[in-house]
């Protein structure tokens, strides 16, 4: 890949060239609906002219550009695929100009922190989540924090299913706090698994995002995967699993003790949760909260905090959270 840059005070026109000509067509999109991408969200313009393009604009905009660009033919030539959610993770990955920032495009280019499931293989699509797989990969106990959209289960799901199909762990453990219905789910009809399933209903989306339906199921069946709610996880040692508990701001302290106190050999677990939508009766104190302030600084925890800038759902996702947030911050500021 070679470049040549020309500028003009804030103007900039810069010319990218690429190697492999059988790469072009995914990396352009579509009707070079990739780059279209790129041309509406960093307001530049691109002319692709065979294994080269010309793109031009604000000189910020164009780096942020090439970077992007670059970082998705790098994605290409590792294997991995590239559609409008990657141009837009790449994007958000270059928007920070610093070294650190650059090495992290580098990081999600190369795939080293893919995580390959029988579906689809994901990699992070924020800088915070590229954090969040860190800590995943690196650590035997990771909390994962923040608001919705930003993708604490999906990754952790992603992450226990990429490690038991490639037989590094022997099942997953999914558990869940059933706050809503009071820890009352004798109420609810059906068997234990129908009680808590409407609970659980995220996890099982993810996983049937990653592996084929039939996988799943049977995987069920053979307890490969096994679904339990935080109050009957008392007195067990999980071995050779991967253990997410999703929702855990929901968990009282005495819950997160003896949840993460199950970690048993060969075993990876995440904890997941937002400290901003705790359920718990007006003052009982969030097992989250406090797990993550007595363990800061514990060898072999991780503590990722991904912010509104990580929300990877629809646009208007990030607005609404970004408005609540201003609206509690005022709220504590006015006492």
């Amino acid at each position: 890949m070679s470049q040549q840059v020309t500028s003009d005070g804030p103007a900039s026109s810069l010319s990218l060239e690429f190697d492999d000509n059988q790469l072009l067509p995914t990396l352009y999109g579509d009707f070079d609906r990739h780059l279209a991408r790129l041309e509406q969200t960093l307001g530049v313009t691109i002319a692709s002219r065979g294994n080269s393009v010309i793109i031009a604009g604000d000189a910020d905009a164009v780096e942020i550009a090439r970077i992007a660009l670059q970082s998705l033919y790098n994605r290409l030539t590792e294997g991995l695929d590239v559609s409008v959610a990657e141009v837009d993770a790449a994007v958000r990955m270059a928007r920070d100009a610093d070294q650190t920032a650059r090495d992290g495009v580098e990081e999600l280019a190369s795939g080293n922190l893919v995580m390959r499931t029988p579906k689809r293989h994901i990699s992070a699509r924020s800088p915070g989540q590229q954090r969040y797989i860190r800590g995943l990969f690196d650590s035997e106990l990771a909390f994962g924090l923040g608001p919705a959209g930003t993708g604490k289960t999906y990754l952790a799901v992603a992450m226990a299913v990429s490690m038991l199909t490639s037989g590094q762990v022997d099942r997953i453990v999914l558990s869940r706090p059933a706050v809503e219905a009071g820890e009352r789910l004798g109420f609810l009809p059906g068997d234990m698994r129908d009680k808590i399933d409407p609970y659980l209903r995220p996890l099982y989306d993810a996983l049937y995002d990653m592996m084929p339906p039939e996988q799943v199921d049977r995987r069920l069946e053979t307890g490969e995967i096994e679904v339990a709610p935080l109050a009957f996880m008392r007195g067990r040692t999980l071995s050779n699993a991967y253990v997410i508990l999703d929702e855990a701001q929901n968990a009282t302290p005495v819950q997160m003790k003896m949840f993460l106190t199950r970690l048993g050999e060969n075993a990876r677990m995440v904890v997941t949760g937002d400290l901003s939508q705790v359920d718990l009766p007006r003052g009982v104190t969030s097992g989250l909260h406090h797990a993550v302030r007595i363990l800061e600084g514990v060898e072999g925890v991780a503590t990722i905090h991904l912010q509104v800038e990580d929300v990877v759902r629809h646009e208007l996702v990030s607005r609404i959270v970004g408005a609540y947030d201003a609206v509690e911050a005022r709220e504590r500021e006015n006492g």
